[in-house]
């Protein structure tokens, strides 16, 4: 899906986690809104969310999701499984595609197994199960990066680096990505968070 609003978001599934990162930069064509704009969620402890798109659609969207969670969690009484997450938010997208939301998803973390996995949806809640994926603007720059640097073996630290250098290299060539890169971490320990902020070239 084309986009005309610019954003980078990147996952890698590692073998004993899953990376996802998203550029900072919110831009409307040409225009900068915001250099501070985050892309990235944490659903839990074991699940996190990356988004491209809309930016009004990527709170809205993912407001939804919460609320959909937490009324699992109160009937259920048993907390969705990764693969329940995404067929949870593939159901909400589906429902609304005849008003869709001006977004794509990435969603990784760890199974009920223990497995890191990571899943890609568009906007109309298509799924699929990648070991790698870039969604947005600045995507296929992200992807040359990702397939030239991905091996199955990578551990987690690993992922993040390779990620870093496809945020960084889209960032690089894509005007509309930028500012920063925002990075969540899952693994069957935990969830970690962290930014790297860019520099911002000034011209005298």
């Amino acid at each position: 899906m084309s986009l005309p609003f610019g954003a980078t978001a990147i996952g890698v599934r590692a073998k004993d986690g899953v990376i996802l990162a998203t550029d900072r930069r919110m831009s409307y064509g040409g225009f900068v809104m915001s250099r501070n704009a985050r892309k990235v969620y944490k659903v839990n402890e074991r699940a996190a969310a990356a988004f491209a798109g809309l930016y009004g659609d990527i709170g809205g969207l993912f407001r939804i999701l919460q609320a959909e969670i937490k009324y699992h969690e109160l009937t259920a009484k048993t907390p969705l499984t990764l693969m329940g997450l995404a067929k949870r938010l593939s159901t909400i997208l589906y429902s609304y595609r005849f008003y869709p939301f001006y977004v794509e998803v990435l969603l990784g973390g760890i199974e009920k197994d223990g497995k890191p996995g990571l899943y890609v949806l568009d906007s109309l809640g298509s799924i699929t199960e990648e070991p790698y994926a870039a969604i947005g603007s600045g995507a296929t720059i992200a992807l040359g990066t990702l397939e030239s640097g991905y091996r199955e073996d990578l551990d987690v630290s690993e992922a993040e680096r390779l990620a870093i250098r496809a945020a960084r290299s889209a960032i690089g060539r894509d005007a509309m990505s930028g500012d920063g890169i925002d990075i969540v971490s899952i693994t069957v320990k935990g969830s970690n968070e962290k930014t790297i902020w860019l520099k911002l070239v000034e011209t005298s």
